[in-house]
């Protein structure tokens, strides 16, 4: 009998050892909140948190760093997707969305797509020439050049996880992003259709295009959170959220 009543204790002890030696990590109430991971970077670190480079409301430096508020969170996880493999350059980002999990890019996905949609970046509608008004608008049948609007919404303010907005970036960005889609060095997006477009667009259009789309206005401020679009959020019952 006390042999068994020692094995009994050996067990138990050897069991609380354990729990108290487990390296598991411990996950609190709010690590996966997007507006913490906006804030401090997540697993990318704090010298990565997304408001070092995009703002504290999202709003982009107003040259080539790109707005997040608004923006679809389907299309914003695929960014972080393309950046991890490599699809999109840029070693920023790259490192950053290597370290961060699906969850982590869901959550600042979100926290950026309840944010309000800013207002027209600072550009004049007089940068919207005709001929370029005419490419955004209705494209150029003759050289199968499809019109900006056909993906990107009618009023360019983005039509889902396929087609961001644009009139929310500035002209020194969307015309980056023109000439990264042109040179390969951006790529991943539905058909290959941002490269052939691209493409399609002589160098003055190219140019005269990205003010365009950057000097129209834009929808109306906040939208409804898009976030079904990936999958349901849930509320974290360690938060009571």
């Amino acid at each position: 009998m006390g042999r068994v009543k020692d094995a009994m204790f050996a067990t138990v002890a050897v069991t609380l050892a354990t729990g108290c030696t487990d390296t598991a990590p411990v996950t609190g109430p709010f690590e996966q909140s997007g507006e913490l991971i906006a804030l401090s970077g997540g697993d990318a670190g704090a010298a990565n948190a997304c408001i070092a480079c995009h703002g504290l409301d999202g709003e982009g430096d107003g040259k080539l760093v790109p707005r997040l508020a608004g923006l679809d969170p389907g299309y914003f996880v695929r960014q972080l997707e393309l950046y991890d493999v490599g699809q999109r350059r840029h070693a920023a980002m790259e490192a950053i969305a290597a370290r961060l999990s699906w969850d982590n890019r869901l959550a600042v996905a979100n926290h950026y797509a309840d944010m309000a949609a800013p207002g027209a970046p600072g550009t004049h509608a007089a940068d919207c020439t005709p001929h370029a008004r005419q490419l955004v608008f209705s494209g150029d049948a003759s050289r199968n050049l499809p019109a900006c609007t056909t993906c990107h919404g009618g009023d360019l303010a983005g039509a889902g996880s396929g087609g961001p907005p644009l009139a929310w970036q500035t002209a020194a960005y969307n015309e980056s992003q023109l000439r990264a889609w042109r040179s390969g060095r951006r790529y991943g997006d539905p058909q290959g259709a941002m490269g052939e477009v691209s493409r399609l667009l002589h160098e003055r259009e190219l140019r005269a295009v990205a003010a365009c789309v950057s000097a129209l206005p834009d929808a109306p401020g906040r939208r409804e959170p898009r976030a079904a679009s990936l999958r349901e959020r849930r509320p974290d019952p360690r938060s009571g959220a």
